[in-house]
């Protein structure tokens, strides 16, 4: 009796290196606490956080850059061998100093849910950056380097658009973090972040 031995076919395809490197930097603003005055008076005092006539607690700001390397074949097809991303961003939020018990309770209930939901804004931009990163370590082999780095660079602006979006989004979803415990009360928003 002949025995089948069976075949492995081994298919080695070349990958394309991709990494995303992240930097996450937290900013605080000083706020001085007056008993005579309500957490939400001095917070809105003190922050410098000023967008379109409102003031606001938190901001997010993330920037996404991107690079990459080719290869150009003898015929001038291009094809891309490597995408390095990088990934930045800052949270802004506010520091309460000469607080009493009570305020600093009530103060560091709403920090809680005013890092959380600046963390979200975080969250949005690094999926876009992640996006990025593969979308454009998945592109394929294209006719010319010219034609290869218009389209890299336009998926890439095309990704960002989309989570400008997003950040809009959940924004409105949370009101702009009240549904997440990042509110004091009064009028307008307490919380804000800000797309690249």
């Amino acid at each position: 009796m002949r025995k089948l031995l069976p075949l492995c076919f081994l298919i080695i395809t070349k990958t394309v290196s991709a990494d995303v490197s992240e930097n996450l930097d937290y900013v605080y603003y000083t706020v001085n606490a007056d008993p005579n005055d309500s957490l939400l008076s001095v917070l809105n005092k003190a922050s410098p956080i000023k967008i379109n006539n409102h003031t606001f607690h938190g901001l997010t700001k993330w920037y996404v850059k991107w690079n990459y390397r080719w290869f150009e074949q003898p015929d001038g097809r291009c094809k891309i061998t490597k995408v390095t991303t990088t990934y930045t961003s800052s949270i802004k939020l506010p520091e309460l100093t000469g607080a009493d018990s009570a305020q600093e309770q009530a103060f560091n209930n709403y920090l809680t849910a005013l890092r959380t939901h600046e963390l979200g804004h975080y969250d949005i931009g690094k999926q876009a950056a992640n996006v990025i990163d593969s979308g454009i370590a998945s592109l394929p082999e294209m006719s010319s380097c010219k034609e290869l780095e218009a389209t890299a660079n336009g998926l890439g602006y095309q990704i960002l658009d989309e989570y400008k979006i997003k950040e809009k989004q959940y924004d409105a979803d949370t009101g702009h973090g009240k549904t997440q415990g990042a509110w004091l009360g009064g009028g307008g928003s307490t919380t804000a972040s800000a797309p690249p």
